[in-house]
């Protein structure tokens, strides 16, 4: 699947690896990624494609203001990967 705006992504390669961000844009074949706590809305994390993973495209709060370039918070990112990252484990627990 194509990764786009506001989808949930995984980093494959780096010191980061493992770790969740939102995708805040899109350029060309780099990404611009944020989580709230190492890496801010105000310096994301530029990265190639190639070295995240496509997780979920979001239908959350935060995600359709990331879309519409509205402006958000830290603790916003923070608190809706928390939440994914909760409901994942307990999916995975569950299978």
């Amino acid at each position: 699947m194509d990764i786009a705006k506001s989808n949930v992504v995984r980093s494959a390669a780096g010191r980061d690896e493992g770790k969740y961000f939102f995708v805040l844009a899109v350029e060309g074949e780099y990404l611009l990624l944020a989580d709230g706590k190492c890496r801010k809305v105000e310096s994301p994390k530029r990265k190639k494609r190639r070295h995240v993973q496509f997780v979920a495209a979001e239908d959350t709060r935060v995600a359709e203001k990331i879309r519409s370039n509205e402006k958000i918070t830290n603790s916003e990112l923070r608190r809706a990967l928390a939440a994914y990252c909760r409901e994942e484990g307990n999916q995975n627990q569950e299978g």
